[in-house]
Formats: C-alpha cells, structure tokens, sequence
C-alpha cells in the first residue's frame, strides 16, 4: 500500500523534491533494488498473447525473464545493483500479509467461474503470490550474472533505505513511497511525469528537499506518512493527506492531537498503532553494519547463464546473446 496519499502532497507542496532524468545519468552509481515488488510487477505484466511466458514444462519464466532485462540495462550504463529481498516480516503487517492472501485466493476462485478473457487476466493478477521458487529462480540468475544480493529478516525497503541512508548505495529502486518514511534519501520511481512517454526516464524524489519545504523535521515527516496510512497503522476516517499536513504542523504530537476538541472517530488503539509503526519506521537506524550482512556475490559465468536463460528458460538465444553484448567489456567470463 506504501503512504496514501503521500506522492500529492510532493506534488503539491513539494514539486522540486521530484527531479526527472534520464537513467544513464547514474552512471558509476550503486541502487538497492526492492526486489519483491519487482517480482509481482514482471509475474503481472512480462506476458505474451495476455499469458505469462511459460517454458514447455509449463515453469513460468516472466519474473525471470523481467528481472534479467533490468539487471542488464543497469549494467550497461554501468550502475551497479544490489538486490535486497523480503524476510520475515514484522508483526505489525500480519493483518495486511492476511487480507492480501484472502483477497488472493478469492480472485483464484473467481479465475474458476470466468469465461472472457479479460476477466480472467484481471482475477489471474489479482491471484499472484510471491512463492520460494520464484525468489530461488532470481537468485540463481543473480548468482550466474554474477550481481550481489541479501535476503535477511525484515522488508527489504526498510532495510534498502538504511542502507541508503548510511551511504551504502547512492539510490533506492522502488515504487513504494512508504520507502521515503523509513529515511532513504533519494528514492527512484518510474518516471511520474506522464508527458513523458520515453521509458529511459525517471524520478528521482529527495526527501532532505521534501522536509525543508514542508518546513518539518523528519520526525514529524514520519508522523505525516503513518497518519496519512500506511501498512503498520490505518488512517484517521475522514483525515486525508492535507488534513494530515495540517495536524502535523498544528500539534506538537499524535497524542495531543488526539486529546484535543476534534469530531474525528479515533480507531481503537490507534495510539498504540501509531507509536509501534513509527518505531518500525526507525528500526535500523544506524543498526546496519555492511560489513556484517549476509551479502551474496558469486563469480558470473556467461556460459553457464546462457544455458539457464536459453535451454532452461527458453528465451530466444539471439536476445539473450545481443542483451549481453550491451554489457561493458569488463564484464565478460
């Protein structure tokens, strides 16, 4: 869900946070990469004829085929990815993790009932779940391209903005803006101006920009993202993104604000809610030592990838072949 609402108030009261350049730009720049949300993005739109790709063997290869293409346009234009995957996630997120599942397997009843295409496509997507074979097929890939990950307990946008934030990578690749709330600095996002139809371009959004124009500290930035909603902790009913803005500025805390003279319906234990997401929101402030992280980066080896894209996966030899030779001469067996 990431924070309602939060990308309007950028837009509004924040417009030059949001910078658009091209991709090639980050040129000698390292990004961690939200590796989960790409995985749905590829297993919903990478298809052919409206269906995933599919080998023979009926394996499907779009998240596989999807996260190959991106690692390789990276590599190209020499920036260096690191992926990080989700772990266990916090308890908090249980009720989300449980509707999401719910709403997933009611769409695959649907999927059973649907006779026109279209239907089925829309409850097919709806139905996706990330599964242990579909983060295993990325990590071997990542493994034979020879391009570093980590996969450790907690979710990996909390995890990549910290590392973000002690410098450790130069960027964050996501889509979630709840990103912006755990404190990465500079966040990447497809391209938000929709004049732009090129696909070479993106935004890049600076939170040190963002809470200097709202005139907050990032403390109070992070009391906006949980009050606007986000998946530790439901919004107010009826307090939206400006009536949020407003509070934030107006109130010295939550907690004040709460025990004013307002009309608002205060969900139970909202108080609570707030405070155990906001110490999630700071759980790996200056936690993370690099030096100490399961990181995982094998020996690439061409050959071996070759075989794995083409006779396992069965994507076309010559796009395999011709994506490679994109890659700068120093990467080679």
């Amino acid at each position: 869900m990431g924070i309602k609402g939060l990308t309007k108030i950028i837009n509004k009261e924040s417009p030059d946070a949001i910078n658009t350049e091209q991709l090639y730009k980050l040129s000698g720049k390292t990004v961690a990469i939200d590796t989960s949300l790409f995985l749905y993005k590829y297993l919903m739109n990478v298809r052919y004829n409206g269906k995933n790709l599919k080998t023979k063997n009926m394996k499907c290869t779009s998240h596989i085929s999807g996260i190959f293409y991106k690692t390789i346009l990276y590599l190209s234009l020499n920036i260096t990815p690191i992926y990080i995957f989700d772990g266990k996630p916090p308890e908090e997120k249980s009720e989300l993790i449980k509707d999401r599942k719910n709403k997933a397997n009611k769409a695959k009843t649907e999927l059973k009932s649907v006779d026109n295409e279209k239907d089925k496509l829309k409850y097919e997507k709806q139905s996706i779940r990330i599964t242990k074979e579909h983060i295993d097929d990325i990590k071997k890939l990542l493994d034979l391209m020879g391009v570093k990950y980590l996969h450790m307990d907690g979710e990996a946008e909390a995890i990549a903005s910290e590392l973000c934030r002690i410098n450790y990578v130069d960027y964050v690749v996501t889509e979630d803006m709840d990103t912006m709330a755990f404190g990465c600095p500079k966040l990447i996002r497809s391209c938000l101006d929709k004049s732009i139809k090129r696909n070479d371009f993106i935004s890049v959004i600076n939170l040190e920009q963002i809470t200097k124009n709202l005139k907050i500290t990032h403390d109070k930035f992070i009391d906006l993202c949980i009050l606007c909603g986000c998946d530790y902790c439901s919004n107010i009913p009826k307090i939206g993104q400006v009536k949020a803005l407003q509070i934030i500025k107006n109130y010295n805390t939550i907690e004040d604000f709460i025990n004013s003279k307002h009309t608002y319906k205060i969900p139970e234990n909202y108080i609570e809610k707030f405070n155990s997401a906001k110490k999630l929101f700071t759980q790996y402030y200056d936690k993370l030592d690099p030096s100490k992280l399961n990181f995982v980066q094998k020996e690439k080896n061409i050959p071996e990838l070759i075989k794995y894209l083409v006779d396992d996966c069965e994507i076309s030899n010559s796009r395999v072949q011709n994506s490679i030779k994109k890659i700068h001469n120093n990467y080679s067996n």
